[in-house]
């Protein structure tokens, strides 16, 4: 609230302060937005990696068929003079034609092994039919499954025939003799390669297609009937594997030009750089290269296979070149097939490649199968133009002076233009054609360093990269990296291999196959490495040892658990948190690794994590301490003793305010009741033997829940007063439903006819074949047990008891299951239900055979026999029970959850009531819990093995995970470089923050603007509307105009300006509690709404009031011991007012004691949270954590809280009247720094002003106004306004406060205690009186009042409009 002096400060000095406060929304934190809140924390789907050659072939067999005749010319071909001659570079007429044709023959093997060394080479010179059929069955006979090649010259024989024949020749070479290319594939067989270097080959490749079709349909009709002649006969071989080379197309005549060699197909194919550098001095071009002759290029220094030489440097850029032309043109299945299965096939289709190039220059179109996309006009031969430019240019200094060699630019400029697609190109783009290039490189040391470092920023594009990557053929190179020990080529190499694991975790087997996790230890264990590299180690380290028993082992040999301890207290979070992980990982279900951990006391060290700043650290450790305790193998006292241990530490977390973490200790928890299964089930019986001796027989003294004083004639109580407060909860209120739950009790123990009482409702806990189904474990476990139980030791009481065996750790473990089924959260609550329902089953299930069952009772009897099948256990999520004899009928459908008649909107999502009040911890098995649940869902579906117990385990155990370190890898297969999205200054999310900060500014102005002028009046009713519910809570939104109202359980938005409902949605608080406060977070920005309950739940939501599904953000405990208090009543008769006002209240909200109140300070992302408790608990935000719990001194509850962060204060208005005020920087022992007790009844608010010089002001029931300095202990100013007061607000900004009364009216009042406005009718409604006022509350900065009130409706009220 502003002083008068300041009221008189210019105008400009407050734009002035506008601009700078235009700066705080910027600096503002925000609170509950990370990536554990916007996710759903599950891993990312896999994709399927096709990278992986699933048949690594490999081409052992080479038949090489060369049918030259040297010296006779075919009939069918007429040669021109001079005519090309060369047949593997050698003139066939310079020798006698015998030796000619064993020379070119030995030339070709020669040629062929320069690719596959090898093989098995089988020449067969100017055969016959019976040569070539003898040679290739036995070729095919060796190679069994392997591949063959078929290589066939045919220059020396006529052209292939239409009907698919190639020739050969007779015995004594008197005649051509036809080959049917139809006996070749029954011969050569599959998986085979043909090369043809013949006239009209594409006949051969067609004859060849049409036989292969002929094959199926022969195949098809012999497997559909056996008694088809075909059947007799040996089944013909499938010819799909089959790959075909062709010299040109079927109509096409091989070139006849004197330069170039006759075989130029196979020349191509075979010595693809010399044809190539004989090609390029034959182009016109050439001549731009002076000197370089046909002789100089016979001259080329070198060897191929040695990349520093010329001639090795050349072939290594044909190489590349090759591969990237077909990676960018063909389809990658295709790619995959061809270029990366097969080292010879991969090598013919490269250099196939160059003869497409080459031959279509002469008229000549070689063709395959499978059928390639034209490639000889891509860019890339270009490219290799130049490098072979820049290579013969400096050829003859070279061979004639001797100087150096310079190495080609090619690959640096390659590199390049990658870099620049990477660091220019936009986010949806192809991938860039130098990707197999990068792959090439990473051959050569020169630019290795600079081709990981581009190869890492590319995979970090996201998965899609990395799998391009693996596409390419990326693998075996970064494997076998890995034995490298350059330090330099680390922090790549632990980058690039994050990133593959990430997204393809399967390689943890190659990587442990190959030694590769000693080389990530030993990066983890280096104390020089900096913290995100190690991060991405222990990441690698905890993919290679999830689930893979030789990693586990391999990696427990290689120490890692000594490495990870001493990291674990690393101040780098997500070190801490993946350090943790890979622990978990290790000694899950590896106990030799346990036994490791045991001795390095390693669960000793994870304790100190369970409370780190960092939520997902907090969950890493539980995970770790999870699987620690649930190894399955023999138990010793010295591993029970520190299961045990374990099992208390984990247990304090039972109030952790992040959901993962509780739903993670949920898990750990699961191992342990799995571990110590029989223990747990006695304890089960335990209480249900309890719950029977306990049993309420009648109504009488049924207590309301959360409430130990006898029932009150309050509103609520007609649809509570019909079943046992909680056990049969919403169901029951309908007839059809209670005889739903009739027929569904079966039997009570005596067998005779049920009573129905709600104290009879739990005795049946026996009896019934679907006894342990989900849905009805209101059987075994019910609301008296939990009471009984609660009454023995309250929960709250736990932290006392750690250490002490208190019973046994069984029974605390089962407490703190139970607390976790009444989690606010429905994930957590989920989670530990199915726990609880199994074991409740378990010990129902093995109880049960010393049980009498008679079932004459019932006029529908339930089965009788205990080992029907079909129990319902698939039901885990399903809904009631069906009125059926046989239980089997639930496996079919599933009915629909009821609604409840009348009293919720059907808008509302049904919601799980659990039970709470008095202590939330205990909370029970909500009996019907299942109910209302998600329906049955895929995995859990365990059908028919109810009576099996073993089947039963799986229902819980196996499934029980949380997906959150799955959910954390997804880390690293995102971009980690580029830089987030709100960080862009360009992006969406950018300028619609701006935007949100432009309009809060104007509010800020505006709003300033009237409230200096003054308000005189506030009495303009600008909305009027009745709410779905009676409002209990209102609060607007401080720059929307939308004004949240809560009634008991949901909550309601109206767009204010507009007059229309936005939302309303069910808070999903149970039915005993009510919302009492309510807060935006982050209102300046993305809006958060957080509810509090009375039995000391948080809920915060997201997208409510816009179109879209408002979603559960987070929930938890806030205060875990809520007392339900009777209002502080003062002893003298004079106040009969405040003990009306107090029933008044009691009866308006339904229950009596302050609630829950909250306040919350955006700047520093704390909430304060009291209420019916004797502490003030201070949550932070950030870490999701309790900070401070603050003795409040007092023996009565918190009324209201008011905080201001600047001077670190908080004030408290207490139900006995006093305000206290408290400086959270103190210890706990002197943080009370100033007690004011001049009210003498209940304090309805305290409000702290957040000036550096801000009064405390407060009001109590009686309306009595003061104003306390805060150095003073008496009140400087005190003002009287309404008796009766039951809600009040003060505008923080206007001096102004409201004031609601019982007696149905408002009174408005400005700081000198003038009534300015006085609200007793609705405007329009023929002049209504509005209804005892429920909830009142100021606009933040509008001079705006919303009021609601018992009769349902809803109004605001504002200053004149001329002000306005």
């Amino acid at each position: 609230m502003k002083m008068d002096s300041e009221l008189l400060l210019s105008p400009a000095i407050f734009l002035a302060e506008e601009e700078e406060a235009d700066m705080s929304d910027w600096n503002l934190p925000l609170a509950f937005m990370k990536k554990r809140h916007s996710e759903k924390i599950e891993g990312s789907k896999a994709l399927a990696q096709s990278w992986r050659m699933k048949d690594r072939m490999k081409t052992v067999s080479v038949a090489l068929v060369l049918c030259l005749n040297v010296g006779v010319d075919p009939p069918d071909v007429v040669k021109t003079s001079p005519c090309a001659r060369l047949e593997c570079w050698i003139d066939p007429l310079s020798m006698s034609p015998q030796k000619a044709l064993e020379t070119i023959g030995a030339n070709l093997q020669k040629q062929y092994e320069n690719w596959q060394p090898r093989a098995r080479y089988k020449q067969s010179l100017d055969p016959t039919v019976d040569e070539v059929k003898k040679l290739c069955t036995s070729l095919r006979r060796n190679a069994k499954e392997e591949r063959v090649l078929f290589h066939y010259n045919g220059h020396g024989v006529p052209r292939p025939t239409v009907n698919g024949e190639i020739w050969v020749f007779n015995k004594n070479y008197t005649q051509y003799i036809p080959l049917s290319v139809y006996d070749l594939q029954t011969w050569m067989g599959s998986p085979s390669i043909f090369v043809y270097d013949c006239s009209n080959a594409g006949i051969i490749v067609k004859s060849f297609k049409q036989f292969a079709l002929q094959r199926e349909q022969e195949l098809e009709v012999a497997a559909i009937n056996p008694n088809h002649p075909l059947a007799q006969m040996p089944l013909p071989p499938s010819m799909k594997n089959c790959i075909q080379l062709a010299a040109c197309e079927a109509s096409e005549l091989l070139p006849m030009n004197p330069d170039l060699p006759a075989d130029l197909f196979t020349s191509c194919l075979t010595t693809p750089i010399k044809i190539a550098l004989r090609w390029f001095c034959m182009q016109k071009s050439a001549k731009l290269v002076p000197g370089v002759t046909l002789d100089l290029i016979e001259k080329i220094p070198g060897r191929l296979n040695d990349r520093r030489t010329p001639l090795g440097e050349l072939n290594w850029i044909f190489t590349a070149i090759t591969d990237t032309i077909a990676w960018n043109v063909l389809p990658r299945d295709l790619f995959q097939k061809l270029f990366r299965q097969d080292l010879l096939v991969a090598s013919l289709f490269r250099n196939f490649l160059l003869a497409e190039r080459i031959m279509r220059s002469y008229n000549c179109t070689p063709v395959s199968s499978p059928r390639l996309p034209p490639t000889y006009m891509h860019a890339m031969w270009q490219a290799w133009d130049l490098a072979v430019d820049i290579c013969l240019s400096q050829l003859p200094t070279i061979i004639e002076e001797g100087t150096a060699f310079r190495h080609s630019p090619f690959f640096a400029e390659q590199l390049t233009a990658f870099q620049v697609w990477l660091t220019m190109g936009v986010e949806n783009r192809n991938p860039p054609e130098q990707l197999p290039i990068v792959l090439q490189v990473l051959l050569s040391q020169v630019h290795r360093l600079r081709a990981l470092d581009l190869l890492g920023r590319f995979l970090d594009l996201g998965p899609w990269a990395v799998s391009l990557a693996l596409s390419v053929g990326i693998f075996p190179y970064v494997l076998k990296l890995l034995q490298s020990s350059a330090r330099e080529l680390r922090p790549l190499l632990v980058f690039i291999w994050a990133k593959i694991l990430a997204v393809d975790s399967s390689c943890q087997a190659d990587l442990v196959k190959d030694n590769g996790h000693k080389y990530f230890l030993s990066v983890l264990a280096d104390p020089y490495m900096p913290a995100e590299h190690r991060t991405m180690a222990v990441f690698i380290l905890a993919v290679i040892v999830n689930s893979y028993t030789t990693g586990q082992e391999a990696c427990l040999q290689g120490n890692l658990i000594a490495i990870c301890l001493e990291q674990l207290s690393d101040p780098h979070p997500l070190l801490r948190q993946w350090v943790a992980v890979c622990l978990g990982r290790i000694w899950q279900n590896f106990d030799s690794a346990r036994w490791c951990g045991v001795r390095d006391s390693a669960h000793e060290k994870l304790y100190s994590l369970l409370s780190d700043p960092i939520p997902e650290v907090r969950c890493a450790a539980v995970f770790a301490l999870g699987t620690f305790v649930g190894n399955s193998a023999e138990r010793t006292d010295h591993s029970t003793t520190i299961d045990h241990n374990v099992a208390m530490m984990l247990a304090q977390l039972i109030n952790d305010g992040s959901p993962v973490v509780r739903k993670e200790l949920v898990v750990a928890l699961s191992h342990l009741v799995v571990q110590y299964e029989s223990n747990f089930c006695t304890v089960a019986l335990q209480f249900m033997e309890e719950e029977k001796n306990y049993a309420v027989p009648s109504t009488a003294n049924t207590l309301e829940p959360g409430n130990l004083t006898p029932v009150r004639d309050s509103p609520a109580i007609p649809r509570l007063r019909s079943v046992n407060s909680y056990t049969n909860i919403r169901a029951a209120t309908t007839a059809r439903n209670l005889n739903k739950s009739l027929q569904n009790l079966n039997l009570n123990e005596e067998g005779g006819p049920v009573a129905f009482s709600p104290g009879n409702l739990s005795t049946s806990s026996s009896a019934s074949s679907t006894l342990g189904s989900p849905d009805n474990d209101e059987y075994i476990l019910s609301f008296e047990t939990i009471d009984k139980m609660r009454r023995v030791s309250s929960y709250s009481s736990l932290n006392s008891l750690i250490g002490v065996s208190f019973n046994s750790v069984y029974t605390q473990i089962w407490r703190v299951l139970l607390h976790l089924a009444a989690d606010p959260f429905p994930e957590v609550s989920d989670l530990a239900m199915k726990v609880l329902n199994s074991i409740a089953y378990k010990a129902t299930m093995n109880a049960r055979p010393q049980r009498i069952l008679d079932s004459g009772s019932l006029t529908q009897s339930a089965p009788a026999s205990p080992t029907s099948k079909g129990a319902h256990i698939h039901q885990a999520g399903g809904s009631p029970p069906m009125p059926s004899a046989s239980s089997s009928s639930l496996t079919n459908e599933v009915p629909k959850p009821p609604t409840r008649g009348g009293e919720q909107p059907p808008t509302r999502p049904p919601y799980t009531p659990t039970l709470g009040g008095q202590a939330p911890h205990s909370h029970q098995f909500p009996r019907t819990r299942k109910m209302f649940d998600k329906g049955p869902s895929g995995s859990e579906q365990a059908g028919d093995d109810a009576d099996d117990p073993g089947g039963h385990k799986a229902y819980m155990n196996a499934n029980l995970s949380t997906g959150l370190c799955d959910w954390s890898a997804k880390y690293f297969a995102q971009p980690v470089m580029k830089i987030p999205e709100e960080h862009d200054v360009e992006s969406q999310v950018r300028k619609e923050r701006e935007w949100r900060f432009l309009r809060n500014a104007r509010v800020r102005k505006q709003s300033q603007r009237i409230t200096q002028r003054g308000v005189t009046r506030l009495d303009d009713q600008i909305f009027i509307n009745r709410n779905p519910g009676v409002p209990s809570v209102v609060k607007f939104h401080p720059f929307n105009p939308c004004i949240a109202v809560a009634d008991k359980d949901s909550i309601c938005f109206w767009d204010w300006e507009k007059a229309e409902r936005l939302d309303y949605f069910y808070n999903g608080n149970p039915r005993y509690t009510r919302i009492t406060a309510m807060e935006y977070l982050n209102g300046h920005d993305y809006s958060l709404l957080l509810t509090a309950t009375d039995d000391g739940a948080l809920r915060i939501w997201k997208n409510f009031a816009d179109q879209r599904n408002p979603e559960m953000v987070t929930a938890w405990q806030g205060l875990s011991d809520m007392l339900p208090t009777t209002r502080g009543q003062p002893s003298s008769s004079a106040h009969s007012l405040a003990r009306r006002v107090s029933i008044y209240l009691d009866r308006s909200k339904g229950q009596g004691g302050a609630g829950m109140v909250v306040d919350w300070e955006q700047e520093t992302g704390l909430l304060m949270t009291s209420g019916d408790v004797r502490v003030i608990r201070i949550w932070d935000t950030e870490r999701e954590m309790k900070v401070q719990d603050i003795p409040t001194g007092a023996d009565s509850c918190v009324t209201s809280l008011s905080c201001d962060s600047q001077r670190s204060l908080i004030a408290a208005g207490l139900g006995d009247g006093s305000v206290r005020l408290y400086d959270r920087r103190m210890g706990a022992n002197e943080c009370r720094v100033m007690t004011y007790r001049e009210h003498s009844s209940w304090v309805v608010k305290a409000h702290l002003q957040k000036q550096t010089d801000g009064k405390v002001i407060s009001v109590s029931v009686d309306g009595d106004v003061r104003f306390f300095e805060l150095r003073s202990p008496d009140s400087v100013n005190v003002l009287q306004t309404v008796k009766g007061l039951t809600a009040l607000d003060i505008h923080p900004q206007a001096n102004l406060f409201a004031c609601g009364s019982m007696n149905q009216f408002i009174a408005v009042y400005n700081s000198n205690g003038d009534v300015i406005s006085n609200i007793k009718y609705y405007d329009g409604f023929m002049g209504q009186r509005i209804g005892a006022i429920s909830c009142l509350a100021f606009h933040p900065y509008w001079p705006h009042l919303a009021v609601g009130s018992n009769d349902y409706y809803m109004s605001i009220y504002s200053a004149e409009k001329r002000l306005r």
